[in-house]
């Protein structure tokens, strides 16, 4: 089954203890409270890269059953709200905003 999913992906952040203060106290609660229509919201910190300094520091997906129920939630003003707040903390520079679909393909561990 493929699900759209909105992704915020954050630059590493110029104070990364301030950034995850409000990432975590005020972000992540905002998300869970004012996007309707989600079904999930997955929230990742980049660890590192293979090619050296990783150029992101966090990854936030957030999936919808379709992309109209993305659309109603990125009308909203909750969703308005949401993004406004990713961009206000976002203090490594503008935060990238991707629209995607997304496969899941299950595999039996061995």
């Amino acid at each position: 089954m493929s699900e759209v999913k909105f992704m915020v992906i954050y630059p590493t952040p110029a104070d990364i203890a301030a950034f995850e203060k409000r990432y975590q106290e005020e972000h992540v609660p905002m998300a869970v409270e004012k996007l309707g229509g989600k079904t999930k919201f997955i929230a990742t910190r980049v660890l590192g890269s293979p090619q050296g300094a990783a150029p992101f520091y966090r990854i936030a997906e957030v999936f919808f059953p379709s992309m109209a129920a993305l659309e109603t939630c990125a009308q909203s003003e909750g969703g308005k709200e949401t993004l406004a707040h990713a961009v206000d903390i976002s203090t490594g520079g503008a935060p990238i905003f991707l629209i995607a679909e997304s496969e899941t393909f299950h595999f039996d561990a061995p």
